[in-house]
């Protein structure tokens, strides 16, 4: 019995360290939007955006993209536009909106090269493209299955950290998600973005140049 247990304990940790490899062998696969690290503490940083470009559509929170909104955007990234042009898929997905709330705008970033030599229109309704103004942003890092519930809860946690500091933001926070649907709660890698309103309170000097960690 004993030799049992110690071969199912052996197995599932093989099968932990695989699924860990993997989720971060897929992430590493998509190019992802950048950003400066400016502070960084725990599961918390402030971070610096450029300017991005969003393909978005109207989504609910915590659907994982079953409500269509998923589809309605690889639609467009796979040729449904006016150029008839294939684009990478990206990482994260944002969910712009009221967090707690059910209805928000589900984002796809737009590749840097797509971005600049200009972005094809959608071909059909739903979809629309938009840029996503760059800024300074507190950032809370989680895992799980990402829905109103919890975004909310790391939510509260960023903010609380945020006045800890000094730091003002808005009154509406975003999320971002990192990983297709299928992969495991605990591997997921999810956030929680508030844009500051006050970023001269936060000049500490950046740990790292680029996010390049997918």
């Amino acid at each position: 019995m004993k030799r049992q247990t110690i071969y199912v304990a052996a197995t599932l940790g093989i099968v932990g360290v695989a699924m860990v490899a993997w989720t971060m062998t897929a992430r590493a696969g998509y190019e992802s939007a950048e950003y400066e690290v400016i502070e960084s503490d725990g599961n918390i940083e402030i971070r610096q955006y450029p300017d991005l470009m969003l393909a978005a559509t109207d989504s609910k929170m915590g659907s994982q993209g079953r409500d269509g909104s998923f589809m309605r955007l690889f639609r467009y990234i796979s040729g449904a536009n006016q150029d008839d042009q294939k684009i990478a898929m990206t990482t994260p997905v944002f969910m712009e909106g009221e967090i707690g709330k059910s209805d928000v705008s589900m984002g796809f970033v737009m590749p840097r090269e797509v971005a600049a030599q200009g972005v094809p229109e959608p071909e059909g309704e739903g979809v629309k493209i938009r840029k996503r103004e760059g800024g300074r942003f507190a950032v809370i890092r989680f895992p799980g299955r990402l829905d109103s519930q919890l975004a909310k809860q790391q939510e509260a946690k960023l903010r609380e950290w945020m006045e800890s500091r000094g730091l003002s933001g808005a009154e509406k926070a975003e999320a971002a998600g990192y990983d297709p649907p299928f992969t495991p709660g605990p591997l997921r890698r999810n956030e929680v973005l508030i844009r500051l309103t006050d970023a001269e309170n936060s000049q500490a000097a950046p740990v790292s140049e680029t996010n390049k960690d997918g």
